[in-house]
């Protein structure tokens, strides 16, 4: 089996994995670099936006970078929102609290980090333009 063959369509669910796993490993990343630990609910979280954001790229990227960016944004900051729900609200594990952040929602998502998000997908997506 060449390389070719390996990422052929109908070996998608490879392609699905390593774009999870690349997602899972990046976010976890930057949760150590930013707040010195990071909880594998979040790792989760991470593949999951990453593999959202790569199932969509072909109408994300069609959108002028902004737009991108702010959809990207948003996108990850719904996922951040839902699993604070079920794993900080609902399941009390307290991973994370931004009850002290200026315009927060019931403490799992702000407007900084949402501004956060946007920056990274504004890089991420800027470069993936400019490369194509």
């Amino acid at each position: 089996m060449s390389i070719k063959d390996f990422f052929s369509e109908s070996n998608s669910i490879w392609i699905d994995l390593i774009v999870f796993s690349l997602g899972a490993a990046a976010y976890g990343m930057m949760e150590v670099l930013f707040r010195g630990h990071t909880h594998w609910t979040m790792v989760l979280t991470g593949g999951a936006c990453v593999l959202t954001l790569y199932y969509l790229s072909g109408w994300l990227l069609a959108m002028p970078l902004i737009a991108a960016a702010a959809t990207g944004a948003l996108i990850v900051t719904f996922y951040e929102f839902f699993v604070g729900v079920v794993v900080n609200l609902r399941l009390g594990w307290d991973v994370w609290d931004y009850s002290a952040m200026p315009g927060n929602v019931l403490g799992q998502i702000c407007p900084a980090f949402t501004g956060i998000w946007f920056a990274i997908c504004l890089a991420f997506f800027g470069t993936v333009k400019l490369l194509s």
